[in-house]
């Protein structure tokens, strides 16, 4: 019997939630959990269904813990909204399971080529944390403790400002690698205050928009908890269609200055 373009069309509306379930995991991942689905359904006489992956992909995430949950929401919401409004990239999905959360975004480099787009870029990399200072009153330890957090990167790109990319207040003329970056910072007092300077000036950046688009955070935030996994293009299509969404990025670099 011959595919329609309506059972395209039908495959492809049914796979869609079971790939953004899927983001983030490896392909190991993926073929345990239809190898685990395609056992359940045989023990069942039957034939495997769309259901049973779903069933499978949301029985391996950790179980649900409002609180937490609300936390990794709003820092993930943080980060898609800001990324967004400054348009420094494209968000693709936000979700939250048992990795914690995860922001996939594709970056446009055309953007990020000066000191404009550098602290727009640090600004989205905060913008989790700062997120979490509006609307929860308080941060968490999630933004740091490793050498891939969002502290440690965002402490990593205001370094390569002042040291390597000529972008310093300082010797802006002088390359130094950055390999050496905790070294740089813990013995040049002066170097790690500008550094931090710079990164209360792009926090700023963030909470300025954040602080606008506070309703927007909570709203996602409450359905991320519910459904696990959103894609990005809602919550771009939001910001684009509220009054303030066009000038946002102008305004919060402004105030920062």
């Amino acid at each position: 019997m011959p595919v329609t373009p309506q059972d395209r069309l039908d495959h492809a509306q049914a796979l869609r939630p079971l790939a953004l379930l899927a983001t983030g995991s490896t392909g190991a991942d993926i073929e345990r959990l239809v190898r685990e689905a395609r056992a359940r359904a045989r023990r069942e006489r039957r034939s495997l269904t769309w259901q049973d992956i779903e069933r499978s992909m949301t029985a391996s995430a950790r179980p649900p813990h409002a609180t937490l949950d609300w936390q990794i929401a709003v820092h993930e919401l943080g980060h898609a909204v800001v990324c967004t409004v400054l348009g420094i990239g494209t968000v693709s999905t936000i979700r939250i399971g048992g990795r914690g959360g995860q922001v996939d975004t594709d970056l446009d480099v055309t953007e990020l080529q000066d000191e404009d787009g550098l602290m727009k870029l640090i600004a989205a990399t905060l913008a989790g944390r700062a997120a979490e200072k509006i609307v929860l009153g308080k941060v968490g330890i999630g933004a740091g403790g490793t050498v891939d957090s969002d502290l440690a990167r965002a402490t990593q790109l205001a370094l390569e400002a002042e040291t390597s990319l000529g972008l310093g207040e300082e010797m802006p003329l002088l390359y130094r690698p950055p390999s050496n970056g905790s070294d740089m910072l813990n013995y040049d007092p002066n170097l790690a205050r500008r550094v931090n300077r710079r990164l209360e000036a792009a926090e700023q950046i963030a909470l300025g928009i954040l602080e606008r688009h506070r309703d927007i955070i909570l709203s996602f935030a409450k359905r991320l908890c519910g459904c696990r996994v959103m894609e990005g293009i809602e919550v771009l299509e939001v910001i684009v269609g509220s009054d303030d969404g066009s000038t946002a990025s102008e305004t919060a670099i402004q105030k920062s200055e």
